[in-house]
C-alpha cells in the first residue's frame, strides 16, 4: 500500500488554521501530548482557564450514538460526558465515548482537500482548495453521468453523517447504488427475518424490555465486548436482579463468564439448536398457547416441521449435550413471557442467516415475548417531518416519519434508475437491499451495467468489504474515486479526490431521530471550530449538489436552517431544544395493550407469520431449516472474529488514548491444540487462510475458553497505512483473511465465517 505523500502549497499552508487560531504547523508531538493529557505541563486545570461551554451532541465513536455533553474552554474540547436526558446514554459513556477527545485531536488527521498526483494507490497527493476539489469532482461526475447514466455512480456510507451522501445526495442524483455495511455486512438477515415474521424490522437496536426481563438468551451476542453503553448498563442491572442468562457461543466470551448456562456450540450449527428448542417448547406444551392462538398463524405447520428435530437430533449436529439443550429450553419457557433471545446485530455468518434469524424470532413468538412487558417492546419512530424537497430521482428512506411500531429503513435496490434490466429483475433478494460487496462486481466487469465512480463516505473500505483483493481490483478500474474521511485510512491512497471531514464535535448536523420504546430526537450541535481546513458532510454534499445541477434539492444554506425547518413541524426551535438539554422524548406504543383496534403486526395477515407464504412464493423454505456448512480442512481452523471493547471496527486503533489501552489484537487458540503444535502463550505466529493469504505476525493467547476447531481475533488491526503512525502494522488483519463469503439467498447478507486458517509458526 502506498504511503500518502503531501505536496503542500504555500497558499494552503498559510490558509489552514487549527481551531482557536493556532497554525497547522503545530508539531505532531505537541498535538499528541495535548490529546493524551490536555493539562500536561501546566499548573492550572483546564476547567479554571476560562468559561466552560457545554454543547449537546451525539457520540460518533460507535453506531450506538449515545447522547453527550461536550465541555470546551476557549475553543478546545477537554471533556465529554454522557447526557442524562438521553435514553441511550443516561449520563454514562463507555471507553470509546470517553476517547472522543483523543480521536478528535489525533495528530494524523486529514487536514485539507487533496487531488491525486501519482498513480492510483501510490498515495501521492497535492493539497488544493475546496473550490478546486469540488469543481474537479463535479466535472468528473457529470462526464460519467453523460456517458453511462446516473446509476454508474455508487456511494458507500457509514458513521453518523452517511445520510448526506448515501441517502440524500444519492437519491437526488438518481443512483440506486447506495450501500451501507451496517446492513449488507451486519444486520440484513435479522431485519429480513423480522419483516417476514412480524411485518417490520428490528430497527437500530435490539428492543429488549430490560426492566422486567427474567431470562436472557444470547447467541453470538457479546455484551461487554461490543461495548454498547446502554446494553451493558441494562445487562448489569438485570443480572443484579437475578435474571437467568443463557449464552451460546464457541468461545467462553466475557458475557459467557457471567452466564448461568454456556453452550459451546460447534460453529455453523446454531439453526439446529434453535429448531430443537422449538421442538421442546411445542412437544412439551411449554409455549404461550393463548398468545399464539391470538397473534400467530402457521403453528400447525411449524409443529409438524420440528416434530423429529429433537434435542438428541441436534446434539449429534451441534456437539452439545442433549439434556443441556432440553434444560435450557425449559428454563426459557419457565420465565415466559419475560424471556427473550436477543436478536443480535452482526448476524451475517454462514450465508444461511435469514433462516437462523427466523428461528430466533419464532422462539420469541412462542415465548409470547413480543409486545409484552419484560419481553420485547415495539419500537416507535419519533414524529418529525423531513425537510421539504422535490421528489427524489430514486426512492429511498432519507428521513421523515415512519410507520409504527417498527419502521423499515431499507437500502436502495441494485439497478439502474429509469432503465430496464436485461434480466427483468431489480435484485435476487426479497427486499432489494443493496449488498455492498455485490456492487464491486459491476465495477470490475461492467455487468449488468458499468459502475464507473465511487464515493466512499466514512467506510473503511479495505477493512470492511470481504475479499479486499477484489476491492482493489475494482478501485483500479474506476474512473473516479472520492474518499471522505477523518483519517488517512488504507483506501485513501486509492482516491482521486480526498475530502477531509470535520468530526462530530466540530460540526452542526441533522437531528438524530431514534425509534425507541420512548421515541426521541437528539441535537447534534457544534462545540468548536473544525480542525484545519476540514468541513462537515452536509456542506460537502450541498456544494457538490449545486455544482452538478441539483439546486432544487439544496435550497437551504446551512444545517441550522435545515434543522430549524424540521423542528417547526413539531412546534420546536433550536433555541428551545438547546435550553431543554438537547433531547426531545416522545410517547411510544411499546406494548400490545397500546394497540386497541388494530394489529401491531404489519404482515399481510396482520399476525405473526410462523409459516411464511412470502418465502414459499419466492421459492424459499417457508419454515426455518438447518443447512450444514463446510467443515475446515485437515489442519485448519474456522476463523472467528469480533470486537474489542475499546475499539470500533477499524476506526479507533490509531486514537492515542484507545491505542494505549489496546494497541494490538491477539489470536485465541485452544490450549490443547497449542500444546500439540508446540505453541506457548505469547508466541507470535502467522495465520494463513485457505487461499494462501497470510496475515502479519500476531501474538497467541493460549486459552481453554475456545473450542479446538476455531480461532478468534478482534477486528480492525494489522493495518497497512503508514500515515496511521500508531496503528500501522500492529497486530493481524482479520479482514485480509476474509477472502471468501457466501451470500444469503433471502437477504443478501454476506456470510463471512466460512474462512479457514492454519497457523504458521514464526521463523
Amino acid at each position: 500500500m502506498g504511503k500518502v505523500q503531501l505536496q503542500i502549497s504555500r497558499r494552503t499552508f498559510l490558509k489552514s488554521a487549527f481551531a482557536g487560531g493556532a497554525g497547522v504547523a503545530l508539531a505532531a508531538g505537541q498535538l499528541q501530548q495535548a490529546a493524551a493529557a490536555p493539562a500536561a505541563g501546566t499548573t492550572t486545570p483546564w476547567y479554571y482557564r476560562g468559561q466552560i461551554k457545554s454543547t449537546y451532541s451525539v457520540c460518533d465513536m460507535c453506531p450506538w450514538r449515545c447522547g453527550i455533553i461536550a465541555q470546551s474552554v476557549e475553543g478546545r474540547v477537554f471533556k465529554i460526558d454522557g447526557n442524562p436526558a438521553d435514553p441511550k446514554s443516561r449520563g454514562m459513556l463507555c471507553a470509546r465515548g470517553q476517547g472522543g477527545v483523543s480521536f478528535m485531536y489525533d495528530p494524523d488527521r486529514l487536514r485539507s482537500p487533496m487531488l491525486r498526483t501519482g498513480e492510483r494507490g501510490e498515495g501521492k497527493f497535492q493539497e488544493v482548495t475546496w473550490e478546486e476539489a469540488l469543481d474537479h469532482t463535479a466535472e468528473k461526475l457529470l462526464a460519467i453521468k453523460e456517458q453511462y447514466g446516473p446509476e454508474s455512480v455508487a456511494i458507500f456510507g457509514h458513521t453518523s453523517g452517511e445520510f448526506w451522501f448515501a441517502d440524500y445526495f444519492a437519491q437526488a442524483w438518481g443512483t440506486p447504488n447506495a450501500a451501507k455495511p451496517s446492513s449488507s455486512l451486519c444486520t440484513s438477515p435479522r431485519e429480513e427475518a423480522s419483516n417476514l415474521t412480524f411485518g417490520f424490522p428490528v430497527g437500530g437496536h435490539e428492543p429488549v424490555d430490560w426492566a422486567g426481563l427474567r431470562c436472557l438468551t444470547l447467541i453470538g451476542s457479546h455484551i461487554g465486548e461490543d461495548s454498547r453503553n446502554t446494553v451493558m448498563q441494562d445487562f448489569a442491572n438485570a443480572r443484579a436482579r437475578g435474571a437467568t442468562v443463557i449464552v451460546v457461543d464457541p468461545r467462553f466470551s466475557s458475557v459467557a463468564a457471567k452466564a448461568d448456562y454456556w453452550l459451546p456450540i460447534k460453529p455453523g450449527t446454531d439453526t439446529a439448536l434453535l429448531l430443537a428448542w422449538i421442538n421442546v417448547l411445542i412437544t412439551e406444551h411449554r409455549y404461550d398457547a393463548d398468545y399464539i392462538a391470538q397473534w400467530a398463524q402457521g403453528f400447525e405447520e411449524l409443529a409438524a416441521h420440528v416434530a423429529d428435530m429433537t434435542p438428541e437430533w441436534a446434539a449429534a449436529i451441534t456437539e452439545l449435550d442433549a439434556e443441556l439443550i432440553r434444560t435450557t429450553a425449559r428454563v426459557m419457557a419457565d420465565n415466559l413471557p419475560q424471556s427473550v433471545i436477543m436478536p443480535g446485530r452482526h448476524v451475517t455468518w454462514y450465508g444461511n442467516d435469514t433462516q437462523r434469524m427466523r428461528a430466533v424470532h419464532i422462539i420469541n413468538a412462542l415465548l409470547g415475548a413480543y409486545g409484552r412487558e419484560g419481553g420485547i417492546y415495539f419500537n416507535k419512530s419519533p414524529y418529525i417531518e423531513a425537510y421539504p424537497h422535490p421528489p427524489f430521482a430514486v426512492a429511498g428512506s432519507a428521513g421523515g416519519c415512519s410507520a409504527e411500531p417498527g419502521a423499515e429503513s431499507a437500502e436502495l435496490p441494485v439497478g439502474p434508475s429509469g432503465k430496464a434490466r436485461a434480466d427483468g429483475a431489480r435484485t435476487k433478494f426479497l427486499r432489494g437491499a443493496t449488498a455492498m460487496q455485490e456492487l464491486i462486481e459491476p465495477m470490475i466487469t461492467g455487468e449488468p451495467y458499468p459502475i464507473k465512480a465511487l464515493i466512499v463516505y466514512g467506510t473503511n473500505l479495505l477493512n470492511t468489504v470481504p475479499n479486499p483483493a477484489r476491492t482493489l481490483e475494482a478501485l483500479k478500474k474506476l474512473d473516479l474515486v472520492v474518499v471522505i474521511d477523518v483519517l488517512p485510512m488504507e483506501h485513501v491512497a486509492w482516491a482521486d479526490v480526498v475530502l477531509p471531514e470535520a468530526t462530530i464535535l466540530e460540526r452542526f448536523d441533522d437531528l438524530w431521530t431514534v425509534a425507541h420504546k420512548t421515541p426521541y430526537i437528539a441535537l447534534r450541535d457544534q462545540a468548536v471550530e473544525p480542525y484545519a481546513d476540514t468541513k462537515p458532510a452536509w456542506w460537502m454534499a450541498r456544494e457538490l449538489g449545486l455544482r452538478v445541477g441539483l439546486e432544487k434539492f439544496f435550497k437551504w444554506e446551512t444545517a441550522e436552517e435545515f434543522v430549524e425547518t424540521r423542528l417547526k413541524t413539531i412546534g420546536y426551535s433550536l433555541e428551545k431544544l438547546r435550553s431543554e438539554g438537547g433531547v426531545i422524548v416522545q410517547k411510544g406504543k411499546p406494548y400490545l395493550d397500546d394497540f386497541k383496534s388494530n394489529s401491531p403486526f404489519l404482515t399481510k395477515s396482520g399476525k405473526i407469520e410462523l409459516y411464511s407464504e412470502e418465502l414459499a412464493l419466492a421459492g424459499h423454505d417457508p419454515l426455518p431449516v438447518y443447512t450444514p456448512v463446510e467443515e475446515p480442512p485437515q489442519g485448519y481452523f474456522r476463523l472467528l472474529y469480533g470486537r474489542h471493547p475499546v475499539h470500533t471496527f477499524a476506526k479507533t486503533q490509531n486514537t492515542p488514548l484507545l491505542h494505549q489501552l489496546n494497541p494490538e489484537n491477539d489470536l485465541w487458540l485452544n490450549a490443547g491444540v497449542a500444546a500439540s503444535l508446540g505453541i506457548e502463550d505469547g508466541d507470535r505466529v502467522y495465520v494463513e487462510n485457505q487461499d494462501g493469504v497470510r496475515s502479519g505476525p500476531i501474538k497467541v493467547k493460549v486459552t481453554q475458553r475456545i473450542r479446538p476447531d476455531a480461532v478468534f481475533m478482534s477486528h480492525g488491526f494489522g493495518r497497512n497505512a503508514p500515515q496511521l503512525t500508531l496503528a500501522n502494522g500492529r497486530g493481524a488483519s482479520d479482514a485480509a483473511l476474509i477472502s471468501r463469503y457466501t451470500l444469503d439467498p433471502i437477504s443478501g447478507g454476506a456470510g463471512m465465517r466460512i474462512n479457514f486458517v492454519r497457523i504458521v509458526k514464526e521463523a
